[in-house]
């Protein structure tokens, strides 16, 4: 797969596995009364953050907010792209677990 074919590796869903990747289209929230994982929209996952959406921070936060849900390390979430935007691209190296709404449906 080329690199440019990445961004549509998930099809018509949120997620995707590439190998012992996980894929996730994420639509972002910030400036949230909550950190929250929310119900997949479409091809996207709502994601809302506390941090308000300035220079990528709220981005930043929310890799915070995931890591741990995931079962890795920051540095195991890479930005496809969407640092500064809600519309956001995250590939997830190796997770040792999976919030349930990986496992609906």
């Amino acid at each position: 797969m080329s690199r440019g074919q990445v961004r549509n590796i998930t099809g018509d869903s949120f997620f995707a596995w590439d190998g012992d990747v996980l894929v996730v289209n994420i639509l972002g929230k910030p400036s949230a009364s909550k950190d929250a994982i929310g119900k997949p929209k479409g091809t996207q996952l709502k994601v809302s953050v506390t941090a308000a959406p300035h220079n990528g921070k709220a981005t930043d936060h929310m890799l915070r907010f995931l890591a741990p849900l995931f079962g890795v390390s920051v540095s195991a979430i890479e930005v496809v792209f969407g640092q500064e935007n809600v519309n956001k691209q995250l590939r997830i190296k190796a997770p040792t677990r999976l919030p349930s709404v990986f496992t609906l449906g």
